[in-house]
C-alpha cells in the first residue's frame, strides 16, 4: 500500500500581494505567532511547453528556502488538496493576476 502525503495550498499576504504557494508540511512554529511551512512544492523545470512566468518568479524567489515562517495575521487560508495547483500571485485589493514584468539580462 502507498501512502499518499499530504498537499497543502497556502495562500498569504506579502507586501500587497496575495501568495498561493504549495507545499507538504504545514505546522505551528516554535516562533510564537508564525506559521510554518515546509517542503515547497514548484512544477519541475522545463516540464511543459509553456513556461508560466509567476511559477518561475515564484521558484527563483523561494529557491533554496527549507521552510518559512509566516505571520499568523498575514495567512489568509491554508486548505488540504488532493493535488497541487497553478501557484499564483495577485494583487491583495483587486484580486486580479500579476504578471511578472521581465528583468533584463534575465531569459524569460
Amino acid at each position: 500500500m502507498t501512502s499518499k502525503r499530504a498537499m497543502y495550498k497556502i495562500t498569504f499576504l506579502s507586501q500587497g500581494k496575495s501568495i498561493e504557494l504549495y507545499a507538504r508540511e504545514v505546522s505551528s512554529s516554535g516562533l510564537w505567532g508564525f506559521i510554518e511551512v515546509g517542503e515547497l512544492v514548484f512544477e519541475p523545470a522545463g516540464e511543459g511547453l509553456v513556461i508560466d512566468p509567476t511559477e518561475e518568479r515564484l521558484r527563483e524567489e523561494f529557491a533554496g528556502t527549507k521552510r518559512l515562517h509566516l505571520p499568523m495575521h498575514a495567512v489568509v487560508r491554508i486548505e488540504e488538496v488532493e493535488r497541487r495547483g497553478v501557484c499564483r500571485i495577485r494583487d491583495a485589493a483587486t484580486g486580479e493576476k500579476v504578471v511578472p514584468l521581465p528583468v533584463p539580462g534575465r531569459p524569460i
